[in-house]
């Protein structure tokens, strides 16, 4: 779907935390999918596939694990995406209705530790992918890693959708034969397929994690659809956020369990991409690595972009910030250069044990997706005063005990759950035999809690609020669109 506003919008982007207004909204619904689809379908995806096999589980119980966490995960993400088109905000600022206009940094400070993170691990990928192709080095593929996803997110939202429209084509071409060159070219160990070998904790470890890492989604999404006209409805953005989500995932973890029951212990993921595209024909490695990069390259951008969004939002809470083309271009920078040296000074052992600290911000965001859902659809059903929540004496207040009490109970009682590697595995995960299940405890305590907690809301009272607001909240946005 297409609005007249499409052809005001071109050049750098100069929006970021503010309401976007309605004669600006464009695009076509069904661009989420190919966004969502290509966001996930990226090697660093692959890795995700590999823990029921490194954990002893056999092939088929694996794979089944990955497909029930893929659609039970992906469900509250692409809730999340709907959001976007119906309030015109990034997906981050909409946490202070629930935590108030000072509360909401927590969750901030949490977000923006995720997104310099992964951006650490799919440079540094990329960076490994291009140097066992075109040589060079790994450092100096880092920095034209990060150069290249720092353009792409400074000239912002349109472009971002463009590119991964564009991948998603050659994905399908470079991935498909690629695939079938997997399930035809190459030998699985015996009883892969057995149902008989199914084994409980390897497969919790599988769906915990998969379920949790298309959560982790959930702080990116109305980023991403927030210029989308409000008439596209609930339901279509849903549809077409969640197909597109995953798929990608299915089809890249899906991918590494295969790669990782094929190579065994001698898994390796660039090296091992690299020997089974040449089981396919000769140099066929080297093409899917290239194409692979490019993937990882998109995703860094979505980081930056998503990063500098939620730094804003922070920078924002101590001093109101008039949303400018200059902030984006200081926090973006910023944003970049923090992952560029990460990624330089990043090592082998590093990279692993950051895997692990990774894994603990995770958990930080599923008391949250609890509280931000039950808000937005349940307590409040989809009526907000937008331009409240920029005002740090309004009507959401500067702390929402609400929201804050629902988070730390939801996240107290995962506890017993978590299984880090090394780092903590709690009683309740060690009994489990180290299965990881605190998702499925946070997400409803967190969720009921703050229902509970609610009840004495006032909707009505805040939609009147809203209504009487509307003119002066466009009339705002118009001012702001100038840098």
């Amino acid at each position: 779907m297409s609005t007249s506003g499409e052809s005001g919008v071109s050049g750098l982007e100069v929006r970021s935390i503010d309401y976007v207004p309605l004669d600006e909204r464009h695009g076509r619904l069904w661009h989420l999918g190919p966004l969502w689809f290509m966001s996930n379908a990226q090697i660093a995806t692959l890795a995700v596939g590999l823990i029921s096999i490194t954990e002893g589980g056999n092939l088929i119980w694996s794979l089944l694990a990955i497909v029930v966490g893929t659609v039970i995960g992906t469900f509250f993400m692409a809730f999340h995406s709907a959001q976007g088109p119906q309030l015109g905000l990034p997906q981050m600022i909409q946490s202070r209705p629930q935590f108030g206009y000072l509360g909401a940094l927590l969750v901030w400070l949490f977000a923006y530790v995720q997104y310099a993170g992964f951006n650490v691990f799919n440079s540094s990928l990329a960076a490994d992918a291009l140097h066992t192709t075109l040589h060079g080095g790994v450092r100096l593929w880092v920095v034209v890693v990060t150069a290249v996803a720092l353009v792409i997110a400074l000239v912002g939202y349109d472009i971002i959708h463009k590119a991964e429209r564009f991948l998603t084509y050659t994905f399908l071409v470079v991935f498909g034969v690629f695939t079938v060159g997997v399930l035809v070219n190459l030998h699985y160990p015996p009883g892969s397929f057995d149902l008989g070998g199914f084994r409980w904790t390897p497969f919790l470890a599988q769906f915990g994690v998969v379920a949790g890492y298309q959560i982790s989604w959930a702080i990116y999404v109305s980023d991403y659809s927030r210029y989308l006209p409000p008439d596209v409805t609930v339901r279509k953005t849903f549809y077409w956020t969640y197909f597109g989500s995953a798929l990608g995932g299915i089809w890249l973890m899906v991918l590494g369990t295969l790669l990782a029951a094929w190579a065994g212990k001698d898994f390796e993921t660039i090296r091992t991409i690299n020997a089974a595209g040449d089981n396919v024909f000769d140099g066929f490695g080297a093409i899917v690595l290239l194409f692979a990069s490019l993937g990882l390259i998109s995703v860094t951008a979505l980081n930056m972009y998503g990063g500098s969004l939620t730094l804003i939002s922070a920078m924002d809470s101590f001093r109101r910030v008039r949303p400018t083309l200059g902030v984006r271009l200081l926090t973006i920078g910023l944003t970049a250069a923090l992952s560029l040296v990460g990624a330089l000074a990043a090592t082998a052992d590093f990279l692993q044990n950051f895997n692990d600290f990774l894994l603990l911000v995770l958990y930080l965001f599923i008391p949250w997706t609890a509280v931000n859902l039950m808000d937005y659809y349940v307590v409040r059903r989809g009526h907000y005063a937008i331009a409240e929540i920029f005002n740090p004496h309004g009507i959401y207040g500067r702390w929402g005990r609400h929201g804050i009490i629902a988070y730390l109970v939801g996240f107290a009682v995962m506890i017993p759950f978590f299984s880090v590697g090394k780092l903590y595995v709690g009683p309740a995960a060690e009994a489990l035999g180290g299965a990881d299940i605190s998702l499925f405890v946070g997400l409803p305590v967190s969720a009921l809690l703050y229902w509970w907690l609610t009840r004495s809301v006032d909707v009505a009272a805040e939609t009147r609020i809203a209504e009487a607001e509307a003119e002066a909240l466009e009339r705002a946005a118009h001012e702001h669109r100038e840098p």
